[in-house]
């Protein structure tokens, strides 16, 4: 069977991402669809808000990802242990792409575990050294350069924000979520069932 590529432009810190990629992976499962392969592309909040991501923030949204979820993801999130930056992180998920489509996947989402559900450090070499070593992956000067080269491609395609997929028939922003702030600030998330449905019909439409 011929692949479909869902291309998803996220952050490797942002918890929205987690959950989209996590549902989408378990809907995968349930439906036998190996043939269609996620290809995660850097889009680097820190860049596109201009600082680096807060801990407190991140903290707020799993909260409110918790409320609405209960205890299946982020079990292991840790402010102390979140990253200060997630450029690393992504310069390694691109050399994972670099070598296939599946590495990059595998690679992609073992960064994300790490952070949400073991409290990992990603930004720490030592921990970056290992997945690259687990996979045989060399990390080089250009895999930063492409993160950077595909945050521009973002902005080039309209990117919304993370996560945005890039399916065959369109663009779909955050599908799994619907999150919004009131007057007051106060960051509300809900499931948006109805949108991940239409999204993940565009995702596996050519299968039975």
């Amino acid at each position: 069977m011929r692949e479909t590529v869902i291309e998803v432009f996220a952050d490797v810190a942002c918890p929205f991402t987690h959950v989209g990629l996590k549902s989408f992976v378990a809907r995968r499962a349930e439906l036998r669809r190996h043939d269609v392969i996620l290809r995660v592309r850097a889009w680097p909040l820190e860049i596109v808000n201009g600082q680096p991501l807060d801990p407190g923030d991140i903290a707020e949204e799993i909260v409110a990802l918790h409320q609405l979820l209960g205890s299946k993801l982020f079990a292991g999130f840790s402010e102390e242990s979140f990253p200060a930056t997630s450029l690393p992180a992504l310069a390694l998920a691109s050399a994972a792409y670099r070598r296939d489509l599946v590495t990059g996947e595998q690679v992609s989402l073992e960064l994300r575990d790490l952070l949400f559900e073991r409290g990992v450090g990603i930004a720490d070499t030592d921990v970056l050294q290992r997945v690259a070593a687990q996979h045989s992956i060399d990390v080089d000067v250009a895999d930063q350069q492409r993160v950077l080269e595909e945050y521009g491609e973002g902005v080039d395609r309209g990117v919304v924000g993370s996560p945005h997929f890039f399916t065959p028939a369109g663009g779909f922003f955050c599908p799994a979520l619907d999150v919004s702030r009131d007057a007051d600030g106060r960051l509300h998330v809900e499931a948006d069932n109805a949108g991940f449905e239409r999204f993940l019909a565009t995702c596996f439409r050519d299968g039975d």
